[in-house]
């Protein structure tokens, strides 16, 4: 069975978007872009300096996705060569490797005519990745809000806010297990209460669009920000340098090492250009949330 090449775009995903741990994701403007060709043999080809130690095999996590899907379907596999170009830093809290689980969908879904639904499509990329915010803002886009305990999964998604932002991005990878190893077993239940007050006025506020109020919880999260703080060079210095440039707030972008500010519309330049001017330890990107999530052009 042969093919007509086509490509796969996916965007960056910031998550665990201040109390929204593991359930609030939101597309950014950074794209992965993988270029997808009939083959005798699967090969993947990265395009970016950063990649090149990734398997470029069956081992490769596109490929293994992929390989997943098709045989959920009951399908034998058609290998491709898939030439990969990404924006998304590697293991920097901005969902690469969601990214890569969407386009291996995407390219499944084509490939084989699966005609899946996005619920499905999500079903299978939370799966694999283990939690649901990343994966899912991956695949539709805009914001979603989700809640999945490996038995079911439910995501009401939002069109991408008017807002503009920055990633902070270190020099240094961190593996989220790693970061999750930082994590408390166990919270107290008043605290636990505090979290989930602070996460469900911010997913009201975000549903209504009053960013100022989305902006002041995304500040007071419990459930990660206390125990993942210390992994971010002048992190108390940054949150303060943001707002006194107006910034609406900012949090940790998934498991870390980046951190996310939200600012209003069209100030996202300027912004990044004064934090990273005062913290060149971070490369400070200017990115603006995204409707579409993983697409399929020729």
């Amino acid at each position: 069975m042969g093919f007509t090449p086509f490509t796969v775009t996916v965007p960056a995903t910031t998550a665990n978007l201040g109390p929204g741990f593991d359930s609030i994701g939101m597309a950014l403007s950074l794209y992965m872009t993988v270029d997808v060709e009939p083959s005798d043999k699967w090969s993947v080809i990265y395009e970016n300096e950063e990649m090149k130690n990734l398997p470029n095999n069956e081992d490769n996590l596109i490929v293994q996705t992929i390989g997943k899907v098709v045989r959920r379907a009951g399908r034998e596999t058609i290998p491709c060569t898939l030439k990969v170009n990404s924006q998304i830093p590697l293991g920097k809290g901005l969902g690469s490797s969601a990214a890569a689980i969407a386009a291996g969908i995407e390219i499944a879904d084509h490939v084989h005519e699966l005609k899946m639904n996005a619920k499905e499509k999500m079903w299978f990329g939370v799966g694999i990745e283990g939690h649901s915010d990343n994966v899912t803002a991956a695949i539709a886009g805009g914001v979603t809000i989700s809640f999945y305990d490996h038995t079911s999964l439910e995501v009401m998604p939002f069109d991408a806010p008017p807002i503009g932002g920055i990633v902070l991005v270190p020099p240094v990878e961190l593996k989220t297990d790693h970061s999750r190893g930082l994590l408390p077993h166990q919270l107290d239940h008043s605290k636990a209460t505090e979290g989930s007050a602070a996460s469900s006025l911010m997913a009201a506020a975000l549903a209504k669009g009053e960013w100022s109020l989305v902006g002041r919880m995304m500040d007071r999260d419990i459930f990660h920000e206390p125990y993942r703080k210390k992994m971010f060079p002048d992190f108390d210095a940054v949150r303060e340098a943001s707002h006194a440039h107006g910034a609406y707030g900012m949090t940790l972008s998934g498991a870390g090492p980046s951190l996310f500010v939200a600012v209003h519309s069209g100030r996202e330049e300027e912004a990044a250009r004064v934090l990273e001017e005062k913290f060149p330890y971070y490369k400070c990107i200017a990115v603006t949330p995204v409707a579409k999530g993983a697409t399929v052009s020729s």
